[in-house]
């Protein structure tokens, strides 16, 4: 499917927020900024950057899009660093650092960012790169998408000596902000509601995937879309799966891929297969790059999604079932507290016990799983979708490249 162009979402937003989008794109036109992140494969950030790039250059604004390099000695330090940040603990050792900062070292100087009157360098993988900004004109911002409310100190207090050199920082979530000498902008990321994974589908094409997967449309059906990884406790959603079932006849499906720049995937996948066994109401399916239509009629079909995540950056799953008008049960975790307002546009639930409970709640009253799903759609389209997140980018760009004034005249 062709990407989405702007006046395409004057139907899902109206004439109003397009026209402010334009507007505040005429003050940047001609402007050159690069995105930099570790992957252009699987994850939240990659989705946002594969729309974003495009419509800022649609606007007028010259936009790029670098995706670093790095071995397997690379990410498995990455993947580590983002446990820790997220809390877990970990034990960092001098050669760990040694080869983060090797690695940012060889891309710094495969990257010219001298044109560039703009910089988003995106999470913890290429921080470094901000040692290149004496090369160029412009501004750099650190946009970080995970939970950093907790970090690891030892970590945290050797990449915030980057964090500070930036000209300010964007975190998803208020509880991620940390004290620093520069500006803190809160931006939700977002989802793109004309894309393969969200757009409207015809029932034969859902039932199609349904039926491919063996999945009985007249049983209730409990999905988790998520990449196979411990933070989004998979596990715990197959013990409380397994105390619904005790009451209600239901499925489970547990549905996702994995992202270059994680190593752990394939190890968490198969401690959910063998937690699974060969119970045939228990749907494991590990599905390729680019199953985003697949997805969308997973979730689709399903009576209500779960994110049963224990630490999230945001949790753009959460968003696009809500934007399918389906019922969310999640942990109050991360960017989720801002989706998820409970008894509202979902549930939050606190152990696997009470997980179980609120997924038997509302497959037993799906009036109220319904009226959820209506809510849900409607805080998305005010608040998570990309023509949004794009009219915030703007408008940040034009803060930092209008520094110390009182009144910007747009």
């Amino acid at each position: 499917m062709a990407l989405a162009r702007l006046e395409d979402y004057r139907e899902v937003i109206g004439g109003a927020e397009l026209e402010e989008i334009k507007q505040l794109a005429r003050h940047l036109q001609g402007a050159r900024m690069a995105h930099v992140n570790s992957t252009s494969v699987g994850g939240g950030v990659a989705e946002i950057l594969h729309r974003m790039v495009p419509l800022m250059d649609e606007l007028g604004i010259k936009a790029r899009w670098d995706v670093i390099k790095g071995g397997d000695d690379f990410f498995n330090v990455t993947k580590l660093f983002h446990n820790a940040l997220h809390g877990k603990a970990e034990e960092i050792t001098d050669d760990m650092y040694r080869i983060f900062l090797d690695y940012n070292r060889r891309n710094a100087q495969e990257l010219d960012f001298s044109d560039c009157d703009c910089v988003f360098i995106h999470d913890p993988q290429p921080i470094c790169l901000v040692d290149k900004r004496e090369q160029g004109r412009g501004c750099w911002i650190w946009r970080c998408h995970i939970d950093i409310s907790a970090p690891h100190r030892g970590l945290w207090e050797f990449l915030r000596k980057y964090v500070e050199r930036y000209d300010g920082a964007i975190i998803s979530s208020p509880g991620f902000a940390q004290r620093l000498p520069v500006p803190q902008y809160l931006i939700p990321p977002s989802i793109d509601p004309l894309a393969d994974k969200n757009r409207d589908l015809p029932d034969d094409f859902i039932k199609g995937v349904l039926d491919k997967h063996k999945i009985d449309r007249t049983r209730p059906v409990v999905t988790q879309i998520s990449r196979f990884d411990r933070f989004k406790d998979p596990l715990g959603l197959v013990e409380a799966f397994k105390k619904v079932r005790q009451k209600i006849d239901c499925q489970l499906i547990l549905a996702g891929g994995g992202a270059t720049d994680d190593p752990e995937g394939l190890l968490v996948l198969e401690e959910v297969k063998q937690r699974a066994g060969s119970d045939p109401d228990i749907h494991v399916l590990h599905l390729p790059p680019g199953a985003d239509l697949e997805i969308n009629a997973l979730v689709r079909g399903s009576s209500l999604i779960v994110q049963n995540s224990v630490k999230e950056g945001f949790g753009l799953t959460v968003s696009e079932a809500m934007w399918k008008a389906k019922p969310v049960i999640s942990r109050p975790v991360g960017g989720i507290t801002q989706q998820v307002v409970q008894d509202v546009t979902g549930l939050l639930v606190h152990s696997t016990e009470g997980l179980a409970f609120a997924i038997r709640s509302l497959l037993a009253n799906p009036e109220k799983a319904a009226q959820l799903g209506k809510n849900a759609r409607q805080f998305v389209r005010h608040n998570f979708l990309i023509t949004r997140h794009l009219r915030r980018y703007l408008l940040v760009l034009l803060a930092l490249r209008n520094p110390g004034s009182q009144v910007i005249n747009l």
